[in-house]
């Protein structure tokens, strides 16, 4: 179908209109639901440190108007003829991606997230069917294909749900890959939006949890969250404690630090995962790597059906984020938070703020 032939419905959302401009409310349009897709009214969206990123074009490339969220928790308000999944009035969840090639051998394998032609993002990707930029979760309600549309386990908190779209998976995907479970000692550098979950998960998984933190403040509601341990990442006698013995480590840590003062934390055949974004390069020592074949990896989300399950993982074990709910008004002032690590450990906007 041409992309002039669709309807659309205008609906308000909050976005920036330039890289240096707060953001403010805005009317953006929505496509009239297609035979395969699914309309929601969004209650809650999560905020991830992604979106201050693309709205300030941070990482080159925002299209303005930006309308960031991809941490989406809603409500079924309609459903396309061919939609056989879901019906008006079900809770749904949208998270990172809204579509992709679905022909590639990624798509095939359950890997969108790694789509060869290049996967639709929530926002801020080209939208195949309006010919616009697509605008996320910061808005009254949102359409997507019923392929790109996740079930919430019906024992969750809805809102506090809505980070597990972004940081649960994030977290989930690489501690899954790479096999974390019972008899395994797992380290979690980071006890921010994404280590705190990563904490949980690998906790729930059975794994011994053992968080490194630069912050003394953080001891006690590391051990809250569940790990088993937890060591001060500058204090080189606690740092020695666990020299060579961990299988797994999870690097959620977006500023710049020392990755070979965690590599020498791993075991023969450890992996170190980073899923943080540290700005600039982290050089790695050769010699950090090589004498016990180590391996140093990064990850990004999961795909649709990896990210169900770890919602449905979630639902099982009774896990969701650390959440402190705002109102849509307050995100420029959330966004100044998030910037000095001044949130514990989620914030979550009730979209219900977006009508008043």
């Amino acid at each position: 179908m041409s992309t002039s032939s669709i309807p659309t419905k205008p609906v308000k959302a909050f976005g920036a209109q330039a890289a240096d401009a707060l953001l403010d409310q805005l009317n953006i349009n929505r496509r009239a639901p297609q035979p395969h897709d699914v309309e929601i009214e969004i209650l809650y969206c999560g905020v991830c440190h992604s979106d201050l990123h693309t709205a300030r074009n941070e990482w080159h490339g925002t299209v303005y108007p930006c309308v960031p969220g991809h941490e989406i928790v809603g409500r079924v308000v309609s459903v396309g003829a061919h939609v056989k999944n879901f019906k008006v009035g079900d809770h749904a969840a949208v998270g990172c991606l809204v579509d992709s090639c679905r022909e590639c051998d990624y798509c095939k394998e359950d890997l969108e997230q790694y789509c060869s032609t290049g996967h639709t993002q929530t926002y801020n990707s080209p939208d195949k069917h309006l010919g616009t930029a697509t605008y996320g979760g910061y808005s009254e309600s949102i359409v997507v294909d019923e392929a790109f549309v996740l079930r919430v386990p019906e024992n969750l908190d809805l809102a506090a749900t809505a980070p597990l779209l972004c940081a649960g998976i994030t977290t989930y995907s690489p501690l899954k890959h790479w096999k974390v479970g019972p008899g395994k000692k797992v380290g979690i550098v980071g006890l921010g939006g994404l280590g705190h979950m990563g904490v949980k998960i690998a906790k729930a998984m059975g794994a011994e949890v053992i968080v490194f933190t630069t912050s003394p403040s953080k001891v006690a509601d590391a051990k809250r969250l569940g790990a088993d341990d937890v060591v001060l990442s500058k204090d080189e006698a606690q740092m020695q404690r666990y020299a060579g013995k961990l299988h797994f480590i999870l690097d959620a840590v977006s500023a710049q630090h020392d990755i070979n003062s965690y590599l020498s934390q791993l075991r023969v055949d450890g992996a170190l995962v980073l899923v943080g974004a540290p700005e600039n390069p982290l050089p790695v020592a050769p010699f950090s790597l090589i004498p016990m074949r180590k391996t140093f990896a990064g990850s990004m989300i999961g795909g649709i059906a990896q990210t169900q399950e770890m919602l449905d993982f979630c639902g099982e074990h009774n896990i969701v984020s650390d959440i402190e709910m705002i109102r849509m008004q307050d995100i420029n002032e959330a966004y100044e938070r998030l910037l000095k690590g001044d949130v514990k450990y989620r914030f979550v906007i009730d979209m219900a703020s977006l009508k008043q």
